[in-house]
């Protein structure tokens, strides 16, 4: 990572993140995977260092940092493990929508627990029959005195089952976006369950489950800001969740460069060592280079969302794209440059692979990026 544009307090951070991701991520990461083991005990010893509430004030328990700082945050961590770093980054999109959204009464009630992370936080937009369409949900919230009524059920829920607070958007209008509001459901709200644990590719160190809803009852309290807001809150948190999966990506993709330059040193073939072959130098450049343009996309996107520039959101989806497309391939050009060895479990970089492959479709497919940016394009010819 370049640190020659960073401050003090960012050289700082990234030296205490890099140091909990090499003490406490790095050398369980493989264990973790192969055994689907959510570390509990490892995700409270990091909101000792603030990382539980990244960008939530500190009044109420946060750290009150920036996307720039996030972003450092959680490249660092992802170099260590990109599965809990992904769950830490959503993790911190929950605190973020109830500390920027709710009232003094729910950020008092929800947020020191969730910034200790002695609670965990879930976002609960994506349905089965309702996937990028995230404007088409079913999950309804029917007006029953002074509560709420939410039946419906949601799909590839990170953190499912542990997460004991859940942001679930639900239809209490019309269709479309303007129906949906925002809802606060605990994991012992009467109604709520959960699926089997998923059997997936990679991130397999955090559960990903159904969460149902079969009647919740929910006391109005628990609408998060106003009634038909929820589709809008739901995408400006997805805006500063989709570059947090973006430096995830960087911080995997950076790990298996790193790997491949020790691995390459190493070994030898053809009466010298792999990495003095020309072909191989100039396939780590290109691994290199990519990076770096990735990075400085999503550094650039996390300034903009801090100053509130109107193109945030577009150069959001601009630097999720680019950058979990492109960490994608590096790690994967990172498992060739190992030959046979990159595909054991030992070596931990086919565990890279799989991890950061989903980061091309959570938080909106890169697909959907694409559409974000070409509207974005396109309204200045209205």
């Amino acid at each position: 990572m370049t640190t020659t544009q960073l401050s003090e307090d960012q050289l700082a951070l990234v030296e205490t993140t890099l140091d909990f991701a090499q003490d406490h991520l790095a050398p369980h990461a493989v264990a973790w995977d192969r055994d689907e083991h959510f570390p509990l005990d490892v995700l409270r010893k990091a909101a000792g260092l603030g990382l539980g509430g990244v960008y939530v004030r500190e009044e109420a328990g946060g750290s009150g940092l920036g996307r720039a700082d996030g972003v450092l945050v959680f490249e660092t961590l992802a170099s260590g493990c990109p599965s809990i770093a992904g769950y830490l980054s959503i993790h911190n999109m929950v605190a973020w929508m109830i500390d920027h959204y709710g009232d003094a009464a729910q950020r008092e009630r929800w947020l020191p627990r969730l910034c200790a992370m002695e609670d965990l936080g879930s976002y609960c937009l994506t349905e089965p029959g309702a996937g990028s369409d995230a404007a088409a949900l079913r999950t309804r919230a029917v007006r029953d005195g002074d509560d709420y009524l939410l039946t419906g059920v949601k799909q590839f829920i990170s953190g499912a089952g542990a997460a004991q607070v859940y942001v679930v958007m639900a239809r209490t209008g019309d269709d479309g976006p303007r129906g949906i509001s925002a809802f606060l459901v605990d994991k012992d709200d009467a109604g709520l369950s959960f699926g089997a644990n998923e059997r997936k590719m990679g991130w397999n160190a955090q559960p990903t489950r159904q969460v149902i809803l079969d009647g919740v009852r929910l006391p109005a309290d628990r609408l998060l800001g106003h009634e038909g807001r929820g589709f809008r809150i739901a995408m400006n948190a997805l805006n500063g969740g989709r570059l947090g999966i973006a430096a995830c990506s960087l911080g995997g993709a950076r790990s298996a460069l790193e790997r491949s330059l020790v691995h390459l040193a190493d070994r030898e073939a053809f009466g010298g060592r792999l990495l003095d072959a020309p072909a191989l130098r100039f396939r780590l450049a290109d691994m290199a280079t990519e990076l770096a343009a990735a990075r400085a996309l999503v550094h650039q996107a996390a300034q903009a969302l801090d100053r509130g520039d109107p193109q945030a959101p577009q150069l959001c989806a601009m630097a999720k794209r680019f950058a979990t497309d492109t960490g994608y391939t590096v790690a994967d050009r990172a498992l060739q440059l190992h030959g046979g060895y990159g595909y054991l479990s030992d070596y931990g970089i086919e565990k890279i692979v799989r991890d950061l492959r989903v980061h091309q479709i959570l938080e909106g497919t890169n697909e959907i990026m694409r559409v974000i940016v070409a509207r974005g394009l396109t309204e200045a010819l209205r």
